[in-house]
């Protein structure tokens, strides 16, 4: 007889899948017994039984990338002996190959970063390769990478003991049973409602739903961007002599993963052009479910995968198998408590990773949700961080066909999606089009990266991870902003406006700065958590004694507003208002940004009339604009925060007037290297919640002693109390001009790693390229240290000598900005 449903639960998860039951495993493992799972099939019935079940790391760019996958390959090994079920797990090992140098380069890159952290990755020779992987035409391949403990598991399996392993710490699953609602009250979900109309009510609700998620997330008004798409693999008939033991070999040049099934071999393909699949809604009945293949359209990609395995073409087919997958916009997976309702979390959107990355996807969202903070930096993958622009049906009309080819393919450091652009632009665009901007993508808004002379010019000849064709134009751009005056569109950046009779002790409590400072003024300021991990970076500039404007980057306005509404108290009177799309950020920097501004307003914009850190409502032309004097590139400069009315007006004005002082327009690859040679911290890019202020070297914005406190101030002082910090962030300065730094270049000491860098640029003023970084040391990592230490920095293999200081190398002493 089954067993009844439960009337309420400690926590219910939708969807009996590989991440459904991963997030339950781990839920136990964690002390949370009363967890009920609802598959509204069988389990593993969605997509979890089609999948390919390899474990391989592929080129990984994050520490929380390889943490969730150290950490579910070192699970699957062990997983068995705890459950008795066998997970199919064999470590056959994992060969990817590279046919030409940018992608012998990348992987060089990337291969001492994820060595770092505990991935055995290296490098072996084209005849090495050739031995492991008999089968394979490898002539044409350059090098090869090889981890020898990666391979392959069985996913039903796998998921069969995942399950048993969380049954056995108490967890019920349920299966046939379909959930249509997801309750809620005030803001809060409170349970969910079956097909049947039963009820279950429960303090946690988590989206496990694959594909499914995000119409069943649109129920309760969540926004949850992801679409499935098409997804094929061949299995070839028996291929005699084919040894079990072959290890995956992924093939970037051909967009396909090859493997040994069951005597045959599997060709999986990832192609350039997928397709889209039921842009509406999923049936829900479509379980352990196949759609049939598109030969027409997938017979050029299967010639091409069979042209590494030439010897196998005359080979029967045993199967040519097409199911669904799906994927999200950025190809990140979208995990954590949903801003639209609390208590309300989802693991969703593995981008056909699934069983790869479930177990340590699953660890991260049992963490968040027993403990309230998640292990690892989940900046990258917070379910807060897309609009619902993203999550239109022509938007993932347009985006997914290039998902799985991006997924799988050679990749840049530089470039973006190619289709579903212009979703976000600003009223500029045209005009910076016609001075030669190159637009490129980010968090869907349209950004110019570098300008060119023409427009006709502004184009990439050929991506590289070496110098490309736009690098010398970038350098005029940021000459200009160190000699002359530059014009930046930053409207990309989101503003809240925050305001209320509780507005400043509210936003006082979040802020680790002093926010009560009198109206006109600017704060720069952190937001952290109770452990003391970044929350926020940003400005706060208070424009009436209960009005405030909080600045933020076009890549956490999400996590931003969502921080806010946590906090709010039932009885403070304050209104959050997101007023980016209202107004037009243009920003002016450089030693001639001031007669440019005295040129085109009657304001005083002298530095005794006008001081750094400071707000005013100025004219410009016939526009009122709010002009805050602050910088992210180190030099004298305004924000000018314009109604989107004016905008093209002052844009105008600006570009004609600054002909006099030899204004140049500048990019995102400028913003960058300008702000790395200052060494400015970004949230989201060289900090994460797994930071902190103190350690980031940005105590001097952290009042300790205010009054009142604020969230995680205790948690920091017992940092600042400890002393110098064995743990710092520093920046450093190749003293070879030539290589190049993006991030992920380990930092040596004295020939000892000890850290790696979070990004890197290249700075024209200083002479090379610059990045910054933690280290760690088994003692304070003193200025002593740091000055006089050996430091050497890691480039594809090469150890660069590199100047190391705990204070910016270009104007320590803030003398440009504040005259």
């Amino acid at each position: 007889m089954n067993e009844p449903l439960p009337t309420q639960a400690q926590t219910v998860i939708i969807g009996g899948g590989s991440i459904g039951c991963n997030t339950a495993y781990h839920l136990t493992k964690l002390g949370m017994s009363d967890v009920v799972v609802l598959e509204q099939g069988q389990l593993t019935s969605g997509t979890t039984w089609h999948a390919a079940g390899l474990i391989v790391a592929g080129l990984l760019k994050s520490e929380a990338e390889c943490e969730i996958y150290t950490h579910g390959r070192d699970l699957y090994e062990k997983l068995e002996a705890e459950t008795g079920i066998s997970t199919g797990f064999r470590d056959v090992g994992y060969l990817q190959i590279a046919n030409n140098e940018e992608r012998v380069h990348e992987m060089r890159r990337l291969a001492p970063f994820m060595r770092r952290h505990g991935i055995d990755i290296y490098e072996i020779s084209t005849r090495e390769a050739q031995d492991l992987f008999p089968i394979g035409d490898l002539s044409d391949v350059l090098s090869a990478f090889y981890i020898p403990k990666d391979g392959r598991a069985n996913p039903v399996d796998l998921t069969m003991s995942l399950a048993k392993g969380a049954r056995m710490g108490g967890a019920k699953f349920f299966e046939g049973v379909t959930v249509t609602e997801i309750m809620t009250k005030n803001g809060t979900a409170t349970g969910v409602r079956m097909a049947t109309g039963e009820i279950i009510t429960a303090e946690n609700v988590v989206i496990c739903g694959g594909m499914w998620s995000r119409q069943l997330g649109a129920t309760a008004g969540i926004n949850l961007p992801l679409q499935a798409a098409e997804h094929y693999y061949l299995i070839t008939d028996d291929i005699e002599g084919l040894s079990r033991d072959l290890p995956v070999l992924e093939d970037p040049s051909t967009y396909t993963y090859y493997r040994e099934e069951v005597g045959g071999m599997m060709l999986g393909l990832f192609e350039p052009v997928g397709a889209a699949w039921n842009l509406d809604s999923i049936p829900g009945d479509f379980c352990f479910g196949e759609i049939n293949p598109d030969w027409d359209r997938m017979i050029p990609h299967l010639e091409k995968a069979y042209s590494r395995v030439p010897s196998i073409i005359d080979i029967g087919v045993r199967k040519f198998f097409c199911g669904p997958e799906s994927f999200t916009p950025d190809l990140g997976p979208l995990v954590g408590e949903t801003p639209e309702l609390r208590n309300c979390y989802v693991a969703a959107g593995l981008n056909s990773l699934g069983i790869l990355n479930g177990a340590g996807i699953g660890n991260v969202l049992a963490h968040w949700i027993v403990e309230g903070l998640p292990p690892v930096d989940v900046t990258g993958i917070n379910v807060n961080r897309f609009t619902k622009s993203e999550n239109t049906p022509a938007f993932r009309r347009d985006r997914t066909p290039e998902l799985l080819g991006r997924l799988f393919g050679q990749h840049y450091h530089n470039d973006a999606p190619q289709t579903a652009r212009d979703v976000k632009r600003s009223v500029l665009h045209e005009r910076l089009a016609a001075a030669g901007a190159f637009f490129t993508e980010g968090h869907a808004w349209e950004m110019a990266d570098w300008f060119a002379p023409t427009p006709e010019q502004a184009k990439i000849e050929k991506y590289s991870w070496f110098r490309q064709n736009w690098f010398d134009w970038h350098a005029e751009e940021h000459r200009a902003a160190r000699e002359d005056v530059i014009l930046m569109d930053m409207t990309l950046m989101s503003n809240f406006i925050v305001q209320g009779r509780d507005s400043c002790v509210f936003l006082n409590r979040l802020s680790c700065n002093q926010i009560d400072v009198e109206p006109g003024n600017i704060v720069y300021t952190q937001w952290v958590n109770e452990q003391g991990g970044f929350e926020g970076d940003l400005t706060v500039t208070r424009l009436e004694q209960d009005k405030f404007m909080v600045i933020c980057g076009e890549n956490v306005p999400g996590h931003t507003e969502q921080h806010m509404h946590k906090h709010l108290q039932e009885d403070e009177f304050v209104t959050i208002y997101d007023a980016s799309s209202a107004t037009t950020q243009i920003n002016i920097h450089g030693p001639k940004s001031r007669d440019l501004m005295q040129k085109v307003s009657y304001t005083d914009m002298s530095n005794e009339a006008f001081p750094y850190l400071c707000a005013k409502e100025i004219d410009v032309g016939y526009a009122n604009v709010l002009a805050i004097r602050v910088t992210y590139i180190g030099e004298l400069g305004w924000e000018l925060h314009i109604p989107t009315i004016h905008a093209i007006q002052v844009y105008d004005q600006l570009v004609e007037a600054g002909k006099e002082f030899g204004l140049r327009h500048a990019g995102m690859q400028t913003l960058g290297s300008l702000r790395l040679e200052k060494a400015y911290r970004d949230f989201g890019v060289d900090v994460d919640n797994t930071d902190n202020p103190i350690e980031a070297g940005l105590g001097f914005a952290v009042k300790l002693d205010k009054a009142g406190g604020f969230i995680g101030r205790d948690a920091l002082a017992k940092i600042k109390d400890k002393g110098v910090p064995n743990n710092r962030m520093l920046q450093f300065l190749l003293q070879n001009p030539e290589p190049l730094l993006y991030g992920n270049e380990l930092i040596y000491l004295d020939g000892k790693e000890v850290g790696h860098l979070q990004i890197g640029a290249y700075g024209h003023t200083l002479g090379g390229a610059v990045g910054i970084g933690f280290a760690s040391l088994d003692e304070p990592l003193s200025a002593e240290i740091v000055n006089t230490g050996n430091w050497e920095i890691d480039v594809a293999g090469q150890r660069i000598k590199a100047t190391a200081s705990l204070r910016p190398l270009y104007d320590p002493n803030m003398e440009r900005i504040k005259c």
